[in-house]
């Protein structure tokens, strides 16, 4: 009889061990699916279809600091483009200083402010004169904060009797503030100063 009790009580026992192991390998299993369901789900969240020129492509969300050099440096560009650029049209010159100056600080508008008031833009409507800018590069120090930054760009004056390319180089600093509609990079542009404006070229047509 004690043979037998010892052999229902192995038995048990190897049926307890053998159910353990089933749930503890069901349990891997079912935390594994779930892992695996989470990055799939996340992955997911992070990938965008954007639709540009009528084809579809996709686009991955990524964290502010994997690109705060390029948005930084894209910003400082997208703002001189918008100061900088303009035809001899009111209508242009206003909607384009508008632009910029979302992108800036009261410095920004302190400069516009000068120009007008030295009559500056009406000399553009009025000598029907047109103005680009390439910006050639931006520096940026992310090692302090707000963030200092130096634009190297250069202007074309375009006039019916020619044309003048200008050197011009200004610097500021970038403060992080909310992305908006008007402000899609998140920064905005501090005690911003010119440091050279010179001619370079001029050419006769």
């Amino acid at each position: 009889m004690f043979t037998k009790m010892k052999n229902i009580d192995s038995a048990f026992r190897q049926m307890r061990t053998f159910f353990v192991a089933v749930i503890a390998g069901y349990s891997l299993i079912t935390g594994v699916v779930i892992y695996n369901s989470h990055q799939r789900a996340s992955k997911a969240e992070q990938r965008v279809i954007v639709l540009a020129n009528g084809k579809a492509i996709q686009a991955y969300e990524s964290d502010r600091k994997d690109n705060i050099v390029v948005e930084a440096k894209d910003h400082v560009k997208t703002f001189h483009n918008a100061f900088f650029t303009f035809d001899p049209d009111e209508k242009v010159i206003q909607a384009n200083v508008t632009k910029a100056l979302y992108l800036a600080d009261g410095s920004a508008k302190r400069e516009y402010d000068n120009l007008k008031e030295n009559g500056y833009y009406a000399n553009i409507m009025s000598g029907n004169i047109s103005q680009r800018i390439m910006v050639d590069s931006v520096a940026v120090d992310l090692n302090s904060y707000p963030y200092p930054f130096r634009c190297y760009a250069t202007q074309s004056i375009i006039r019916t009797t020619s044309t003048i390319a200008r050197s011009l180089v200004t610097e500021g600093f970038l403060r992080n503030v909310i992305r908006s509609d008007n402000n899609p990079h998140g920064f905005l542009i501090e005690r911003w100063t010119t440091l050279e404006n010179k001619d370079i070229t001029t050419h006769n047509p």
